[in-house]
Parts: C-alpha cells; structure tokens; sequence
C-alpha cells in the first residue's frame, strides 16, 4: 500500500514537476495571433503578458508564436501598442 504525504519524510521528492511542455495544447484554439513583423517593434509586450509563453523571442527580437502552446487567448493582440498583432479564425 502506497504511503499518504503525511506519512513521508520531509523534503521527499514524490515526482518529477508536470510541464506543459509535456503536452501540446494549441488546438484547443479557435483563433490565433498572427505578427506582421513589418509593423513589430519587438517592445516584447505580447512576450511579456502572454500567458502560455508562446511568443518566440530570440537576441531581443520577436520571430512569431510557437502555435504547438498557443491558446488563441487574444492578450498579446490586445496588449500589442502597435497593431502588430491580429486575431486569424481557425476555423
């Protein structure tokens, strides 16, 4: 019979941390963000508040959304000072 957590010594690590980076999850969405770069000013606003960290930054620069995690929220298009960002149906 397996131990309850009262019952194991203190600091026992039971198992490795779940990651959503386990799972793919962007076709849960309906919609998802579309970047013209042409318009970006890489401020990193949508990297910041973006809250399945889909937004693919690289040396400070914004190179599009890693759609394997995206959720289609609409935060980043929202929060976007530029209009960089657009909403695309998937359906």
């Amino acid at each position: 019979m397996k131990k309850g957590w009262k019952e194991l010594a203190i600091g026992t690590q039971i198992k490795k941390a779940g990651s959503s980076e386990d799972f793919k999850t962007g076709d849960w969405r309906t919609e998802k963000p579309v970047i013209d770069l042409d318009k970006c000013i890489h401020c990193l606003i949508c990297w910041i508040y973006c809250p399945d960290s889909s937004i693919i930054v690289k040396e400070g620069k914004i190179l599009g959304v890693n759609y394997d995690f995206c959720k289609g929220c609409g935060i980043c298009a929202e929060e976007c000072p530029k209009d960089a960002i657009t909403m695309k149906s998937e359906i």
